[in-house]
């Protein structure tokens, strides 16, 4: 995926980390920390939102790592932020 592409896929990725977020008071990373440890939700209403929250920040992480390596690579050959910028028509 080009850079362009990949950074649209994470606004959209945390979009839905926001939702969850919102929803039970909890930033992503510490819900994430907990939920890898095997930590049961409190309430078995949660568990569906519990697991695509982990799939989705999972995710986001994996898109995240993909930007950065994009971004590297053609950092290579644009040395400055002017080959990098792309204004949406």
């Amino acid at each position: 995926m080009e850079p362009h592409d990949l950074l649209l896929d994470i606004h959209a990725l945390e979009e839905d980390l926001l939702s969850f977020e919102r929803k039970y008071g909890v930033r992503s990373d510490l819900f994430y920390a907990a939920y890898v440890k095997g930590e049961e939700p409190e309430d078995d209403a949660w568990m569906l939102d519990f697991g695509e929250w982990g799939s989705v920040y999972k995710t986001w992480l994996s898109r995240l790592a993909e930007y950065r390596n994009a971004v590297q690579r053609r950092g290579s050959r644009v040395p400055t932020l002017r080959g990098l910028i792309q204004v949406a028509a």
